[in-house]
């Protein structure tokens, strides 16, 4: 049987079908009369909600989050978003599936982008920055890392090849943006370029995004903060200076005490830097909302809780 997919599920409504879908969210809930299971789906194609309305806390430890599981739904729309009325749940057996059916990749090339990310790193023109990048980048440890890494578990490229592409357009704003002021590009480029890397540390990918224990305990500001200080201690005469601005710019980009930064920006490339990278993290996460409504007759996204609205499709 050909593999059903989340994008194509508007097509089957009403319909009870089977099909493989991987967890990531499982919650109990408790409803009006009993306790239901609030599910989040994704395969390759897309994520998807549903729930289990019956004996829910029979089956509540028949699977975990991060399972792929073969379930019989009937495909529902409710406000105007397909979702799953789960009748069966069971986790799959590693001979049913491929997990490459389940893992979202970037749609850029990633080649380019790699490309991309060294030009920049070859028209600076201060030596001792231009250095420090290429000890970070060339470190083939870091680099495999970087190239697979998504840049969030959740609202804004979260998928493989998303943490180059979010720097890549993060560089290209910053780029266009300090033509404009009186800044120092170097600085601003390399703080641009190094402002998520940490991530690296930060996620794991398999089989779906998630902390590390020290992506939890630490971040990815402060240990991308620690290898920078550690690649600068490996250049000669590395200028105090320059180290401590570029620094301030990974330890500030999220411009808020409140949203993760260890300081507020307090230099111009730090304050271009930080909005920046949220307004790509911002248009980044929209347009997924956007692209993740299955009806393609809906008007309205699904309710997007971390900035509390919805999103206007028409």
């Amino acid at each position: 049987m050909d593999r059903i997919n989340v994008v194509d599920l508007h097509e089957y409504q009403n319909q009870e079908i089977d099909l493989f879908l991987l967890v990531t969210k499982k919650e109990l809930r408790e409803g009006k009369k009993d306790h239901f299971i609030r599910i989040e789906f994704v395969d390759k194609t897309g994520h998807i909600s549903g729930n289990i309305w019956i004996n829910a806390l029979a089956v509540l430890d028949h699977f975990q989050e991060n399972d792929v599981v073969k379930i019989r739904a009937t495909i529902t729309n409710y406000k105007e978003q397909i979702q799953l009325n789960v009748k069966k749940i069971r986790k799959a057996n590693e001979n049913e599936y491929d997990i490459d059916d389940f893992i979202q990749t970037s749609k850029k090339d990633i080649n380019l982008l790699s490309d991309k990310l060294f030009e920049y790193i070859e028209s600076l023109l201060d030596n001792h920055i231009k250095k420090l990048l290429l000890n970070i980048y060339e470190d083939k440890e870091i680099w495999n890392k970087f190239i697979k890494c998504p840049a969030a578990k959740s609202w804004h490229h979260n998928f493989v090849g998303g943490l180059l592409e979010h720097t890549i357009n993060v560089t290209d704003i910053c780029n266009f943006v300090g033509q404009m002021y009186t800044v120092n590009r170097d600085e601003l480029i390399a703080g641009s370029l190094l402002h998520d890397f940490g991530k690296i540390f930060e996620y794991n990918l398999l089989p779906s995004i998630d902390f590390t224990d020290e992506g939890r305990l630490l971040g990815h500001i402060v240990m991308a903060d620690q290898i920078i200080t550690e690649k600068a201690k490996e250049i000669n005469l590395f200028p105090h200076k320059t180290l401590m601005k570029i620094r301030h710019l990974i330890l500030s980009h999220h411009g808020e005490m409140e949203k993760g930064a260890v300081k507020l920006p307090q230099t111009i490339e730090a304050v271009i830097l930080h909005y920046a990278d949220n307004m790509d993290a911002q248009t980044m996460g929209v347009s997924q909302l956007i692209n993740a409504s299955t009806d393609p007759n809906a008007r309205w996204s699904e309710y997007d809780k971390l900035n509390n609205r919805y999103i206007f499709l028409g």
